[in-house]
């Protein structure tokens, strides 16, 4: 079996650069934590976005004829996570929703919260996840806590599937904070009115999946490298930074598959390829 890619940081000491990490004015701390996963930090809060930090799906489909064989060891546990304030979660997928994940991280962090889709909640609490500490989004809803303003608005993932209610099963969110403003898409694909529900710009970053569709997979699909770049040359955000590959081994691209497609990027839009467990700065 190939070795595991080795996150820059990780454990212990990616945990303390994330506590004693003190962003300026204007500025988000993100680090990428694997898959769709991040942590955004601004002088005021920490917000988590889709983390996955354990090996509930390795566990789960160990001798099936889908394994999910891991590519990236795991940067650090939930409960490792410091002074969280706020955690999203776009979609049901455990790679985005994982209790082994969330209820060590809650447990950690008492006074965070944890939003979800609203179509959701009752299966959230079927995880075992603090009902007191769900919040339900959806298309449009708008939610406030550490200075992050969060915005959902639907994703596809392949489509914008709704349940009986008429509640979206995915979603993304628009998110300001300290005078910075980025979208993260969940897992989605491109569909007609994307952009206009991203609304007007400015943004600052871009955080879209590359891994694209297979059927071959047998799992929903995503946009591809240069979907993603298509989307990011029509809103024009100063970054684009591509996420959801180098988890498991049966969905994923080579990131050079991005860093090709790249080359194709309007004027004015920069790349940003981070590694595991690195850290980044989006400056207002």
């Amino acid at each position: 079996m190939p070795e595991l890619i080795q996150p820059v940081k990780k454990g212990a000491e990616l945990a303390i650069e994330i506590r004693e990490t003190v962003p300026e004015p204007g500025t988000i701390a993100v680090w990428w934590l694997g898959q769709s996963g991040f942590v955004y930090k601004s002088r005021f809060g920490t917000l988590v976005i889709d983390p996955y930090l354990s090996e509930s799906l390795t566990i789960k489909y160990e001798g099936t004829d889908t394994p999910h064989i891991r590519m990236t060891e795991c940067p650090l546990r939930g409960d490792e996570v410091p002074g969280v304030d706020l955690v999203l979660a776009s979609h049901k997928h455990t790679d985005h929703l994982d209790a082994r994940t969330l209820s060590p991280m809650l447990g950690a962090n008492p006074s965070a919260e944890l939003c979800v889709p609203e179509a959701l909640i009752h299966h959230s609490e079927k995880l075992g996840l603090p009902s007191k500490r769900l919040v339900g989004l959806d298309d449009g809803w708008e939610y406030e806590r550490a200075g992050f303003k969060v915005r959902a608005l639907p994703s596809a993932h392949e489509g914008l599937d709704k349940d009986a209610a008429g509640l979206c099963l995915y979603l993304g969110f628009v998110v300001e904070a300290d005078g910075v403003r980025f979208y993260h898409s969940g897992d989605s694909v491109v569909y007609d009115g994307l952009a206009e529900n991203l609304g007007p710009g400015p943004f600052d970053a871009f955080f879209l999946p590359i891994n694209g569709w297979d059927p071959r997979r047998r799992v929903p699909g995503n946009m591809s490298a240069a979907e993603a770049v298509e989307l990011a040359n029509t809103c024009r955000p100063r970054w684009l930074v591509p996420h959801h590959y180098d988890l498991f081994t049966f969905n994923t691209v080579p990131v050079a598959e991005f860093i090709e497609a790249a080359r194709g990027l309007t004027a004015g839009v920069e790349p940003v390829v981070l590694r595991c467990g690195q850290r980044w700065e989006i400056r207002s």
